[in-house]
């Protein structure tokens, strides 16, 4: 331990010694860093639990199937999300899992108001009671709707803080009644904003799916196709095939009833990642694929400050080879050389992470309405709401870390072995180089 910590103090010694060297190495590989978490964030806000979708790595999602015939060819086909009548009957009753909730796509803004007042366009969600049992809202006031009042489509309504501010000008909004494309609804709840990175859980008034004061035929309510999807919560992780058998078997009997009709569910119900990648029923979430790009892109990422330092590090070494002389005269080996050539660039690379990790994470707060904008059908009238909390996880900086001792290893391995095998006599006189 003494000789780790005598390294790192040398370390620091050493880079002092050189200002404008150590800051160009720290700013190039901090940046560097800075955009692989930046791209590491992306993809977490997609699938990393954060509420109110803390179950995130529990859930199944079927947003999407296929419709064919059994007269059509194997190529024709119609893609689409749900119907109320497909969901309820495929999905609604799965024994496997511990909740199912059937929910509309938010697709489109609807008018809020109080009578007499002036309007405002939120998004609204559709859904049933059994979303709030798998999705963590935060309630300020009241509670959800009940399950009868979900059955029945009660005109209740959930909604956020900022709703009930702009509505009522406080969050104690409960047993209130506000005008929904002028269709009255009662206030049962009001919760936490919720930020649209929460793809599944996001809206900003939520309404019982059978409300029919506001639900129109082409919206749900067709045979089998419409603009519902269904979320799935598993006891345990380890219950998804079990869940995914359940749900194949369903079809199949719902398939036999709808006469020439086919559904297909084209390899769902998804995790939260292969749900957030995959684009319509069609396209096969390709996870190989994904992970392998997201390999290179962060290796390319990682070869850049290797790089940077490699040269970095070559520079300072020709400045001390006379120094590396001294040291091996007066009995230094070869593994000392190394490890304190190593040890320089290990406290280099660390520093450079704590910075990069800064960098980042003000960068995804301060930009990130734009950074994570969503290209789906969601947060039509809402930009979405970043919190440090959401972004930042422990696996994050672990992450920064491993990276950092790759960029180490990458960068010093090389020029330390070189360094220490370089003769005596030709440090002594400044060579970095045998005479041979």
């Amino acid at each position: 331990m003494k000789m780790i910590k005598y390294l790192f103090r040398q370390a620091l010694a050493q880079l002092k010694q050189q200002p404008l060297l150590t800051v160009v190495s720290v700013f190039g590989t901090a940046l560097t860093i800075c955009l692989i978490m930046v791209m590491v964030m992306q993809q977490q806000v997609k699938v990393v639990p954060f509420a109110p979708e803390s179950n995130r790595d529990r859930l199944l999602h079927i947003s999407w199937l296929s419709m064919s015939k059994k007269s059509w060819g194997a190529d024709d086909r119609s893609d689409g999300a749900l119907s109320y009548q497909t969901a309820k009957n495929c999905f609604k009753d799965l024994s496997s899992a511990e909740a199912v909730s059937i929910h509309s796509i938010v697709y489109q803004p609807m008018q809020i108001r109080l009578p007499q007042s002036s309007a405002k366009a939120v998004d609204i969600k559709h859904t049933d009671a059994s979303f709030f049992k798998i999705f963590d809202f935060s309630f300020i006031d009241g509670k959800p709707f009940a399950k009868a009042e979900a059955d029945a489509g009660l005109p209740v309504a959930v909604i956020t803080e900022t709703v009930a501010r702009f509505l009522f000008d406080t969050a104690a909004a409960t047993g209130k009644e506000m005008l929904i494309n002028d269709v009255p609804f009662r206030v049962v709840g009001v919760v936490k904003d919720v930020s649209s990175l929460a793809s599944t859980a996001y809206a900003q008034v939520w309404i019982p799916l059978l409300s029919t004061q506001i639900t129109t035929e082409s919206s749900w309510a067709g045979e089998h196709m419409g603009l519902l999807r269904v979320v799935i919560l598993a006891k345990q992780k380890s219950d998804f095939e079990a869940i995914r058998t359940e749900c194949d078997r369903k079809v199949k009997d719902y398939n036999t009833s709808i006469g020439d009709w086919v559904i297909l569910l084209r390899d769902q119900p998804d995790t939260q990642l292969a749900m957030s990648q995959r684009k319509k029923a069609s396209h096969l979430p390709d996870m190989k694929g994904y992970y392998r790009n997201q390999l290179i892109m962060i290796l390319i990422l990682l070869l850049v400050p290797a790089i940077n330092l490699s040269s970095m590090t070559q520079s300072r070494l020709r400045q001390r080879v006379a120094e590396v002389g001294v040291r091996r005269s007066f009995g230094a080996t070869k593994g000392e050389i190394m490890g304190q050539i190593v040890a320089e660039n290990l406290v280099l690379t660390l520093i450079a992470s704590f910075v990069g990790l800064a960098m980042c994470l003000t960068f995804a707060t301060v930009w990130g309405s734009s950074l994570f904008a969503e290209s789906s059908m969601i947060a039509i009238s809402a930009t979405p709401q970043v919190e440090w909390q959401m972004l930042f996880k422990v696996s994050t900086f672990i992450y920064a870390l491993l990276f950092s001792l790759v960029l180490n290893l990458l960068s010093s391995g090389l020029p330390a072995w070189k360094a220490s095998k370089i003769p005596i006599v030709n440090a002594l006189t400044g060579k970095t180089h045998s005479n041979n």
